[in-house]
């Protein structure tokens, strides 16, 4: 016998829903990285060992959290696992690379961490709807960008860098512009889609991310937000076309994609120097110019995750020196897979994002119910600002979390939309057939 529900027999009960609801936006919360960071951080955002000894502290909760979730719907997790067995497999990876690490305690230690990030990953795909994930996002980052307004208003001091540029309640500027950027992404999805009733909030909460995007002057985050808004239209008018009007919308939506980023590789830099800008993205292209170097001497294992940017590591000294800056990672997330895993890590990442794009869109056009279109775009968002900036595979963050979820969400509904769409067989129930129980 299950029971649904916690207290005493005088006492109040608070059911598990409850429990995994509030539970995941806590979660999410503290992943996100949002007041804590600040509050140990010193003045220009650097943290002492022993800051990020206690922020260590607050995971353990999730963690907890995450296993009795997990336990109480193993079947669900088991048919999760099940679906997309690549991500189980890009999950072993960070193990089986303290085997050829050049940090083995390092890397340990961060792969357990990722596994937890990842497990509570399969909690949001296999307890919630995607419109139940918005709500909970909704809440979460609408909070935050809320409450960075304002910070920023009551204690600029607190809420600023030391160069001006807003961090509202997180670290730094570029956080706040990530967060932002995807607090509009959520609070436009919550004006779309109109099932809610929080259209007079969703404009508030719009409007504290965009003044957050703005104030943050991150440049990965105006280009991702601009991106989002362009696969909305994208999206929206996949899902409104026939079977060939689709055809001939992807493949035009590809060549637009790579003549955009073809002339980016060409342009970019040129036309900066013209305009008078940081030609160097901030530091980045040399970076990259060094890091790839380091890539090509191991490029098919690499030096293990996450063991290149530590100190006991005289190659990352070495680039540190060159750039006169210490580089916490490659600014570029595909670039940082390849430092951990070379090319044994990039293929099954690889294969990975076009079945997850594809089984995306399949949800958008066929199973409106549930409303797919953020996820969708915020996958492809994510894959943008990895451009610029490192989230794969990092351990306790939010985004990254995020990203999961949605792919192991496109792989848990996916087989079932297939079901319902064959004529020769019946339907099957939501969540029944398919071993999910989403309530």
């Amino acid at each position: 016998m299950r029971v649904d529900s916690l207290g005493t027999a005088s006492g109040p009960t608070i059911s598990w829903r409850v429990i995994e609801c509030w539970g995941a936006s806590i979660s999410i919360f503290l992943q996100a990285g949002a007041f804590l960071p600040l509050i140990l951080s010193d003045a220009d955002g650097t943290l002492s060992e022993s800051a990020k000894s206690m922020l260590r502290l607050p995971c353990f909760p999730v963690y907890a959290f995450t296993i009795v979730i997990l336990i109480r719907n193993f079947p669900q997790f088991l048919t999760a696992l099940r679906r997309n067995l690549i991500v189980p497999l890009i999950l072993v990876l960070p193990f089986l690379s303290t085997l050829w690490s050049i940090a083995p305690p390092t890397t340990l230690r961060r792969a357990i961490g990722l596994l937890f990030c990842v497990l509570l990953s399969y909690v949001l795909a296999i307890r919630f709807t995607p419109r139940q994930l918005l709500f909970l996002l909704f809440v979460t980052l609408g909070t935050c960008s809320v409450l960075s307004v304002v910070i920023s208003l009551v204690s600029p001091a607190l809420a600023s860098m030391p160069d001006g540029a807003m961090r509202g309640v997180f670290i730094h500027k570029n956080v706040l512009g990530w967060y932002a950027a995807l607090t509009i992404l959520v609070a436009t999805a919550v004006l779309i889609d109109g099932t809610l009733g929080l259209r007079r909030t969703a404009f508030i909460v719009l409007a504290a991310g965009v003044i957050c995007l703005a104030s943050s002057g991150s440049m990965t985050a105006i280009i991702a937000t601009s991106v989002a808004y362009c696969l909305i239209g994208f999206y929206s008018l996949l899902q409104r076309s026939s079977s060939i009007g689709r055809v001939v919308i992807v493949l035009f939506f590809i060549q637009l994609s790579l003549g955009i980023l073809i002339s980016l590789h060409e342009f970019l830099v040129p036309a900066l120097e013209a305009l008078g800008k940081d030609a160097t993205l901030t530091g980045r292209v040399p970076l990259w110019e060094l890091v790839d170097r380091e890539i090509s001497d191991r490029w098919f294992l690499g030096y293990g995750y996450q063991a290149f940017w530590t100190t006991a590591n005289p190659e990352a000294t070495h680039m540190w020196l060159k750039l006169g800056w210490p580089a916490p990672h490659a600014h570029n997330g595909y670039r940082d897979i390849l430092l951990s895993f070379g090319i044994t890590g990039m293929i099954p990442f690889v294969l990975m994002l076009p079945q997850a794009i594809r089984r995306g869109a399949v949800l958008h056009c066929h199973d409106t119910q549930y409303g797919w279109l953020w996820l969708n775009v915020l996958t492809i968002m994510i894959l943008v600002m990895n451009l610029t900036e490192s989230i794969f595979f990092v351990q306790n963050d939010a985004i990254f979390i995020l990203f999961t979820a949605a792919i192991i969400m496109f792989s848990l509904y996916a087989p079932v939309v297939s079901l319902s769409r064959s004529p020769p067989r019946q339907a099957p129930s939501r969540g029944v057939a398919s071993g999910l129980q989403i309530s």
